[in-house]
């Protein structure tokens, strides 16, 4: 299975738009809309790689152990810049940040302590999460009117609710993959 395929190029591609992205927010400094705008867009089209390439690694058979390790850093990565980014800008508490993170990184970290094990797939909670996210860190970013801009901590709270109880389900998957049988 060769390292180089479609998959794997739309993963680095992810990697690639992260300092964009964050050099775009830096620039706007989370006052100038076109800034705003355009930090949005390419938050949204460095996410979509990460539908698109999950897809086509499945699809056309080109699941690599390099996509298995680069993807999740990537998604960590992009979700990340974007947290820490809001929370320095005083749009997202900074608490919220941490929690998303540590669950991020400790899920993360989990499933490879148990991948000789077992894999755990995402679930349709996680996948819930991740749009969630994506949808509240796009509303945030996005220089929406007053009246709008108010729904933004409300998607972010049902991202932070499921955020939690999907990390809660995949220590119980991983507990239940390390027992011994």
């Amino acid at each position: 299975m060769p390292v180089l395929n479609a998959a794997n190029a739309l993963t680095a591609l992810r990697l690639v738009l992260v300092p964009v992205f964050a050099a775009s927010v830096i620039v706007s400094g989370m006052t100038h809309a076109g800034w705003r705008m355009a930090a949005c867009l390419i938050f949204a089209v460095a996410s979509a790689t990460d539908l698109v390439d999950g897809w086509i690694a499945r699809r056309f058979g080109l699941v690599t152990s390099v996509g298995k390790v680069a993807d999740p850093i990537a998604d960590k990565a992009l979700t990340g810049a974007a947290l820490v980014l809001l929370s320095w800008y005083d749009r997202l508490p900074w608490w919220v940040t941490a929690l998303i993170l540590v669950r991020e990184l400790g899920i993360t970290g989990m499933r490879f302590w148990v991948i000789r094990h077992g894999v755990i797939a995402a679930s349709r909670g996680g996948k819930i999460k991740t749009a969630l996210q994506i949808l509240a860190i796009a509303w945030y970013l996005w220089p929406m009117p007053a009246a709008l801009a108010s729904v933004g901590p409300w998607i972010m709270g049902a991202a932070v609710l499921v955020t939690v109880a999907t990390g809660f389900d995949y220590i119980a998957q991983a507990l239940r993959l390390r027992r011994p049988h």
